[in-house]
């Protein structure tokens, strides 16, 4: 049986296009994701002058997705791929062959080289790929520079999202390392997940919805702007207070700090820098969040337990906010200008 392009006829052409990328044999097409990101893609196919896009399929790091079946038949396929916005500003190069319309919400377009603005399509660079054939199945592969197999893959992908949610997985290698197991224990544990969710087909789920709920468990810092944040914590511990830095949150990143459970307040000082480390400057003031509450902080990293007389220590006298925790679950500062 063949199949018109994705399922249908172009209305521009008049005889119907079928696609194959063989003649004779039958070979669906499937994706894979040997990336550390969730990917939506979209699929593009041309024949004749004319072009078909259908998306979005969604593939998980180290996972595969057929996104069509049945004897293909077509001059040229193409693939764009997007990253989620979790990550912040795309990871992916938006270099390719050809433009082609997609919808923001899954799709089908059947003249694909003219866009309806009114129905929300846009044009997007597609790049053209041949995929590898290994019995009825075609199969085209994205990778990145890592250079990943499957499962590790998979486990990158883990480390990234738990990275971005604010729990210490790096660095994000695709290995198993006490920092990965410990930081994916203890997202296991706010989340109230079992133990096997590790393996499960729902983990990158969970821990997307982690990402979307900064606000949840615990305590975070949110990077809304375009540098790098260095930021340090101050923990109240038996009527004395600790404080401790640097903490490096990268624009479009959250991190959360080591705090003790159910703490009654915290206190938050991060300033903004440029590439070279330096504090970004707004007129004759730097880009910084804080507050009232005098605490001391060093040059490099450090931990204080004594907040008298900064000065007379070689420390810096800074001024935190306040974070009243008192019968909260969780709380978020975020970054902003």
């Amino acid at each position: 049986m063949r199949h018109a392009l994705l399922g249908l006829v172009l209305a521009l052409c008049a005889t119907a296009i079928t696609i194959a990328l063989t003649a004779a044999a039958r070979a669906d097409l499937q994706f894979c994701n040997k990336t550390s990101y969730v990917l939506d893609l979209a699929l593009a196919l041309e024949q004749g002058g004319a072009a078909a896009t259908r998306g979005w399929f969604r593939v998980e790091p180290g996972g595969c997705k057929t996104v069509l079946q049945g004897t293909l038949e077509a001059e040229k396929v193409y693939l764009h791929a997007r990253a989620l916005p979790a990550y912040g500003a795309s990871p992916l190069p938006q270099m390719g062959h050809a433009d082609f319309c997609v919808a923001d919400t899954n799709f089908i377009i059947a003249g694909a080289k003219a866009c309806t603005s009114r129905s929300g399509q846009r044009l997007v660079r597609f790049s053209q790929i041949n995929p590898s054939q290994s019995g009825d199945m075609l199969t085209a592969y994205l990778g990145e520079e890592a250079d990943y197999d499957s499962g590790q893959a998979r486990l990158a992908g883990v480390q990234r999202l738990l990275v971005i949610a604010g729990y210490d997985a790096n660095p994000i290698d695709g290995l198993e390392g006490k920092k990965t197991s410990a930081a994916l224990d203890a997202f296991l544990k706010d989340r109230k997940l079992p133990a096997d969710a590790a393996s499960s087909a729902t983990i990158f789920e969970a821990l997307l919805d982690a990402v979307k709920e900064a606000d949840g468990l615990g305590f975070s810092w949110c990077n809304e702007t375009s540098f790098a944040v260095m930021a340090a914590i101050g923990v109240e511990q038996q009527g004395a207070i600790l404080t401790r830095g640097w903490y490096r949150v990268e624009a479009g990143k959250c991190v959360k700090p080591d705090v003790p459970a159910k703490p009654t307040r915290l206190y938050s000082f991060a300033e903004a820098v440029d590439k070279d480390g330096q504090a970004v400057k707004r007129g004759d003031r730097t880009l910084a969040w804080g507050g009232p509450a005098q605490l001391c902080t060093g040059e490099v990293k450090f931990e204080i337990g004594e907040q008298k007389n900064c000065a007379a220590q070689g420390l810096t006298s800074t001024g935190f906010a306040v974070i009243d925790m008192a019968g909260k679950q969780g709380a978020t500062v975020r970054f902003r200008e």
